[in-house]
């Protein structure tokens, strides 16, 4: 035995899942025995983690004996069954999905802003935030420390692998369709082009942008944009905070972007702004517009940090700060601030 927890990896044959493997080889070696689980149709497949091949087992109960840790990245319908159970084997589940989320007795856990969160946890599950809001929140929990958020507007740009593959299909098969034409000069000529099958989105994504996301909510809002909302609420310990969102689909692979205006309770400078950004674990500040230097999606892709740029003074508010922010949907986005999350967990075990 070594004292180190035993760690699972539900979902492990996922996009999501596959980065999580990566992760686990790139970080400190804390784990004992570490356990891949999927579907069934999966098991068997041998997957490799840090330089050893293991073997994937289907999901069941018995697949949690033994199980310290485990790290759910599955549909929100096979969360909501299989956490509890889970759980119930004395496992702490940390889940990617959204099915947990906004239950009052699941902390919804940011180790950049409130890593304490993780400690009070009565049904054995914590939750992971969405890609979305995981984009902004590092840099806004900085900000909020110094000097109290009191309001935020914000859009988002979100990459099509936030729908998952067949986001990512659907693009990639649009754009092979209107490359190296003069589509997008007349109206109607891209959903021509690229026929009614728009995949997961209601519109074509390639030459185009959708301004929405998500499932229908009350009063026009969508599912996504209600996350936001109550996710950085949640995160921030801000149950009444105003919050305004509009969330847009944009043809990029990975990597979620958005303009942030946020209102604080007192005046603001940009010189101590920097200086927050400029220190605070997981974020990166990249903002010099005048050499063109600002985060873009493809420049992030693939990293770790909340990258932020475009940092400026509102116009006719002392109060407000602009700022745009890019992270990895897939890394920081979700598998990362999920492994964070369980090596929190695991220093308990220590």
């Amino acid at each position: 035995m070594t004292g180190r927890p035993t760690l699972a990896v539900v979902g492990a044959t996922g996009a999501v899942g596959a980065v999580m493997l990566q992760i686990l080889s790139q970080h400190a070696d804390i784990w004992g025995e570490i356990r891949l689980i999927a579907s069934p149709r999966s098991a068997g497949r041998k997957l490799a983690v840090r330089g050893e091949e293991i073997e994937v087992v289907a999901l069941s109960e018995e697949a949690f004996d033994g199980v310290d840790i485990a790290m759910f990245d599955v549909p929100d319908e096979v969360a909501e069954q299989w956490a509890p159970i889970a759980a119930a084997r004395g496992v702490v589940v940390v889940d990617n999905s959204a099915a947990f989320r906004l239950h009052p007795e699941v902390p919804l856990v940011v180790p950049e802003v409130n890593p304490h969160a993780v400690r009070t946890r009565p049904r054995g599950i914590i939750a992971n935030p969405n890609c979305t809001t995981l984009t902004m929140i590092v840099a806004l929990g900085a900000l909020h420390a110094e000097f109290g958020l009191r309001e935020l507007v914000v859009s988002s740009y979100q990459a099509v692998s936030g729908a998952g593959r067949a986001g990512v299909d659907t693009l990639r098969a649009q754009l092979s369709l209107v490359a190296g034409t003069e589509l997008g000069t007349k109206p109607g000529d891209v959903r021509r082009a690229v026929g009614e099958d728009t995949g997961p989105f209601p519109e074509p994504v390639a030459l185009n942008v959708v301004p929405w996301a998500g499932s229908l909510r009350e009063d026009g809002w969508s599912s996504e944009e209600m996350k936001v909302r109550d996710e950085a609420r949640k995160i921030l310990g801000l149950p009444q905070l105003p919050v305004a969102v509009t969330c847009v689909r944009v043809p990029v692979i990975t990597t979620h972007s958005l303009t942030v205006h946020a209102r604080f309770q007192g005046e603001v400078t940009v010189d101590r702004a920097r200086e927050i950004l400029a220190t605070a674990p997981g974020v990166v500040l990249c903002d010099d517009p005048a050499a063109g230097e600002f985060p873009t999606p493809a420049d992030v892709v693939g990293t770790d940090p909340t990258w932020v740029g475009r940092l400026r003074r509102a116009l006719d508010d002392p109060t407000a700060l602009e700022l745009f922010v890019c992270g990895d949907n897939l890394r920081k986005g979700a598998a990362l601030n999920t492994a964070q999350i369980a090596e929190l967990v695991a220093a308990e075990f220590s």
